[in-house]
């Protein structure tokens, strides 16, 4: 079978990577790739938007499953465009996408079919916002309604800083049509944790949980990023609070998807807190998250693509999925001044020096002349495996220590507070 990867990140070569080993895959592509997937498939230089250039190499190739790894496209239609073309495709419909695509959507259909989530008003009125913030107890969460990246959320330490997010978002217009309307959050606390699960739009089949780090700084500080780092497992789910998680949350959210007459087909991802009062959901995500996908997929020991197709054509009746135990431990290179302004075209040294059993993921690079180059903020995950947290992080950060280009910035504690947990225990 002819596969298409869309997208161009780390989540992608990650996709690419576990697609390439799998005997049912013939012919793959990536469009557009980056300047590591073009060492597992074959790079197409087609916007991952411009649904009749892909549909166009599509037919070219003979591709029989589509493969969707960023929001952008699912929130405009590419799985809907492909459907109705007769193609195959993994990845939710615009309507699904929603999930995603709006925050305010999202906590309507929770609060409508009871998934535990925090208390919210929406507004697109900055006056409207500022007397109601003015109104809260304790400082407030501000979200971005649509697709901002990973970088549309504030985490408010004062009503000042709150009412500050609110100017940036419906004043200022830092966040474009995706800041036009927010949301104003109660604050939740706890840990948080990343639940994935493939879905046909009946059925959802879960994964193992993963950890992420959004903050561009040690100790959770800075600006929130796309991510710096992920880790698999986490000893914070097990047992009871994963089932509840899954049956309460998961397959919940399908059965009201489905409900709705929008059944839910690719990837589930919500982010959760786990709280006093049990599991919440922060956001929902309509994709494989990225950096987690970067640590799941090496722990999968089964193949993906009968995950994917039966998704693709509602049924993964009777599917499984394998897992390995082992850690697996991402930690993300960044271009120096991300998430803010950032240079590129800086030359990448090292990548030949890394262990053989450890995979550099590329997001941000480009490759000209046998050499590679960084092209945006992420630029490449580092991920390791081992018998334990521990063991992946070390292995993980001794390898990122080989990687060199001009600016390089990476958290040094991805994985610690789970390794420091263990150690308690």
């Amino acid at each position: 079978m002819n596969v298409l990867i869309v997208g161009s990140g780390a989540r992608e070569h990650a996709l690419a990577w576990k697609l390439r080993a799998d005997p049912g895959v013939d012919d793959l592509f990536v469009a557009p790739g980056n300047g590591g997937t073009g060492n597992l498939a074959v790079n197409l230089a087609v916007n991952e938007l411009d649904f009749e250039g892909l549909l166009a190499e599509v037919r070219r190739h003979h591709v029989e499953l589509v493969v969707v790894g960023p929001e952008a496209p699912l929130a405009a239609g590419v799985a809907d465009f492909f459907r109705e073309r007769g193609i195959a495709v993994y990845g939710p419909s615009r309507v699904a996408a929603q999930i995603e695509a709006s925050k305010a959507w999202a906590k309507a259909l929770m609060q409508r079919h009871g998934i535990p989530t925090a208390a919210a008003r929406t507004f697109d009125d900055a006056e409207a916002a500022r007397r109601f913030i003015e109104t809260c107890a304790t400082p407030p969460v501000i979200k971005a309604d649509g697709l901002a990246a990973g970088k549309g959320v504030v985490v408010a330490e004062s009503l000042t800083e709150a009412l500050n997010a609110v100017d940036e978002a419906l004043v200022q217009g830092a966040f474009g049509a995706s800041g036009r309307r927010i949301l104003v959050e109660e604050r939740m606390n706890g840990p948080e944790v990343s639940a994935h699960a493939i879905c046909d739009g009946v059925r959802a089949l879960p994964l193992p949980f993963a950890c992420d780090h959004k903050p561009v700084l040690d100790g959770d500080r800075g600006p929130n990023t796309g991510g710096m780092g992920a880790y698999s497992p986490t000893a914070l789910v097990e047992g009871a609070v994963a089932e509840r998680i899954f049956a309460g949350i998961t397959q919940a959210t399908v059965d009201a998807l489905r409900n709705a007459g929008a059944p839910y087909q690719g990837t589930l991802y919500p982010g959760l807190m786990l709280t006093g009062d049990g599991p919440r959901v922060v956001e929902f995500n309509c994709r494989f998250g990225d950096p987690e996908t970067q640590v799941l997929l090496p722990r999968l020991r089964s193949h993906l693509l009968p995950a994917l197709l039966g998704a693709a054509q509602g049924d993964l009746a009777g599917l499984t999925l394998d897992w390995d135990e082992a850690a697996c431990v991402g930690v993300v290179m960044a271009s120096g001044g991300y998430p803010g302004p950032y240079e590129t075209g800086k030359e990448i040294a090292g990548l030949e020096s890394v262990d053989d059993d450890v995979q550099v993921f590329h997001a941000g690079t480009a490759a000209r002349d046998g050499r590679v180059f960084t092209a945006g903020g992420r630029v490449l995950t580092v991920v390791a495996r081992g018998a334990t947290i521990a063991a992946a992080r070390r292995r993980a950060y001794e390898n990122v220590r080989r990687i060199r280009f001009d600016g390089a910035h990476y958290r040094t504690d991805i994985g610690l507070r789970e390794q420091l947990a263990a150690a308690r225990r």
